[in-house]
């Protein structure tokens, strides 16, 4: 005999005070977008995850909570606890879930035909089938594109986005923060210590006391955007090309041939500074990025733009002979009509020294390149989370590709160089090796 079980939710989670307002505004007004900017500790994801499991008993559907990377989100919500030691997934009804959690695609499936996902948006292959609400967390370290991928699905269907973040400087999550302080469709809180009580400001004097920088305190308890993110390698070079006037409109010289630096990720994720230089300059006047789509995509963009190019750059890599087919992407890209110059290999230290080297001549049209200084702005050096300490390699997520390009345009100006002072064509500036296709 089938019994009726009456489950209230959310389970076992009480919002704090000053979590209802956002609880309010997506669960009792239907809000179909929101973005809290909220401190460090205040509950952001218990309290956003809740939500989730909430509407998704409201309205049958696929639901997605996105971290920076799969592994953030394994780590954080998947296997997770709160600070009470209860996990993540114990805020699911066990009498409401159909079988089992699925482990490897950190999947549970509920009885009411809702299923509830943990996703990466490091992987831009993976954003989910027709979802109808979705949770970006700590939106500020994610890669953009994974929103502009989903917003057009939710739109049509008329699903909801919720996103939540610690500040990481001026980036993508800032223009959303602005955006939605002054758009009244959007929900929108900032949340200081001062607002929520959840740390004391003695707690945050001994913080200080024992050495966490200022800038660091201001980001992470008083929600300040002002400070760089930590360990980011340019940010001193971006605050002072902006300073000086380097950062804004810089237009494209239809009398100045156009060239291009790539990077060639994995999984078929590119990334192309488009610049014109003259004796003192360098100037980029554009950016191209995506991941999926093959090389004709790209072939298919630089037509679309309209340029006159005169040189495309890409890094040693593109020699490599790809698995199964033996053939390099060098030889795929000449096939295909696009004639690269090669980069000689050179190391990511030097390469970063490099563009250091370079920043104090270029010029960035913001507009244009808007994904792409998010890219180079985010690109930074791991942390040992246990040491307090700064790793001396980077972090390798969806920011490396743009800073890879943008160390392209430095290494081939070496290669210049090295040419110049009787390098020899072996460093590829105007020869593309030769093929056999």
């Amino acid at each position: 005999m089938n019994e009726d079980i009456k489950i209230t939710l959310p389970y076992n989670f009480t919002p704090r005070p000053y979590q209802i307002n956002v609880w309010n505004a997506f669960i009792r007004d239907g809000i179909r977008r929101g973005f809290c900017c909220w401190h460090r500790r205040s509950g952001k994801d218990l309290t956003f995850f809740n939500i989730l499991v909430t509407k998704a008993f409201k309205r049958v559907g696929s639901y997605y909570y996105y971290f920076p990377t799969k592994a953030d989100g394994r780590a954080i919500l998947w296997e997770g606890m709160d600070k009470e030691g209860i996990r993540f997934l114990d805020r699911i009804p066990p009498g409401l879930r159909d079988g089992e959690p699925k482990n490897v695609e950190m999947q549970v499936n509920l009885k009411n035909g809702s299923n509830f996902r943990v996703m990466g948006t490091d992987d831009l292959r993976v954003v989910g089938p027709n979802p109808v609400g979705c949770v970006f967390s700590e939106y500020s370290l994610q890669n953009p594109a994974g929103w502009d991928l989903i917003r057009p699905i939710l739109a049509e269907n008329e699903g909801w986005a919720l996103f939540n973040c610690t500040p990481r400087g001026r980036n993508h999550a800032y223009r959303m923060h602005l955006m939605a302080k002054n758009n009244p469709k959007w929900f929108h809180e900032a949340l200081t210590v001062n607002d929520t009580g959840a740390i004391s400001l003695e707690v945050i004097q001994e913080e200080r006391v024992s050495g966490m920088r200022e800038e660091l305190i201001q980001q992470e308890f008083f929600v300040s955007w002002d400070s760089a993110l930590e360990g980011a390698y340019y940010a001193d070079d971006i605050g002072i090309a902006r300073s000086q006037g380097r950062i804004g409109q810089v237009p494209h010289d239809p009398a100045s041939p156009v060239k291009t630096a790539w990077d060639l990720g994995v999984r078929n994720s590119m990334a192309i500074w488009f610049f014109q230089e003259t004796v003192d300059e360098i100037r980029i006047i554009d950016y191209y990025q995506n991941a999926g789509p093959g090389l004709d995509h790209y072939i298919n963009v630089l037509n679309q733009k309209g340029y006159e190019y005169s040189e495309h750059w890409a890094p040693h890599d593109i020699k490599v002979r790809e698995i199964g087919t033996g053939v390099t992407r060098l030889e795929t890209a000449f096939s295909k009509g696009l004639r690269f110059n090669v980069c000689p290999k050179i190391g990511v230290d030097d390469g970063i020294e490099a563009v250091h080297q370079m920043f104090p001549r270029l010029y960035i049209d913001e507009t244009n390149c808007e994904q792409g200084l998010d890219a180079i702005s985010a690109y930074r050096a791991e942390k040992d989370e246990k040491k307090e300490i700064l790793r001396k390699v980077p972090v390798h997520d969806w920011a490396s590709d743009g800073a890879d390009a943008l160390r392209v345009i430095a290494t081939r100006r070496k290669t210049q160089v090295a040419l110049d002072h009787g390098g020899g064509n072996k460093l590829g500036r105007c020869i593309v090796d030769k093929v056999a296709l």
